[in-house]
């Protein structure tokens, strides 16, 4: 068994995760109160306007030394203290962005095939199967965003329903794999 003689379960695994986590954002209410409205949208709009695409942190400060400025513990103290992704203006484009999720959806897939061709043997049973590609794929959709709610505040209670998340993809993953494999 090779990546290659996998194509199938690769590419059929990221299209059904593809369309279950377009059912889930678009359908589904446990993301509805991942993101919150500021108390002041307009002033905050208007203190980022102009700033150029990319991540910040306020207060600026990515050097140990900078820790013993005090001018800068104080505004730790003050606070906010925020992390802040600026995206290009205009009207939400959202094919691009579809795209390259199929794309990971894609490589996860290739990923899970990867595992699947070297620990099992081409006759193995579905559920070994499905255990494999399942684990894998639960790993990939679900373990990364851990470490934002440890060093970027993303609440844990979002990072557990992005885990819910995976492991509705796990299951689809580790179904497709060992229905096609």
């Amino acid at each position: 068994m090779t990546i290659m003689t996998l194509w199938q379960p690769i590419l059929g695994s990221a299209l059904l995760v593809f369309l279950a986590g377009g059912a889930i954002w678009m359908f589904m209410p446990w993301h509805k109160t991942d993101w919150s409205k500021t108390s002041d949208e307009e002033g905050v709009r208007n203190a980022l306007r102009g700033q150029a695409p990319g991540q910040y942190t306020v207060p600026y400060a990515i050097e140990q030394k900078d820790l013993a400025n005090p001018e800068i513990l104080r505004q730790f103290k003050e606070g906010p203290v925020g992390f802040i992704t600026i995206i290009p203006s205009g009207e939400p484009a959202m094919g691009g962005k579809l795209a390259m999720m199929f794309g990971y959806n894609v490589l996860v897939g290739v990923v899970c095939a990867y595992f699947v061709s070297r620990t099992l043997v081409p006759d193995a049973e579905y559920l070994a199967i499905f255990r494999i590609s399942g684990a894998v794929a639960f790993t990939a959709y679900g373990m990364a965003y851990v470490q934002d709610s440890v060093w970027f505040g993303r609440p844990w209670s979002t990072t557990l329903k992005t885990f819910f998340d995976a492991l509705i993809y796990a299951a689809l993953t580790g179904g497709v794999f060992g229905w096609l494999v």
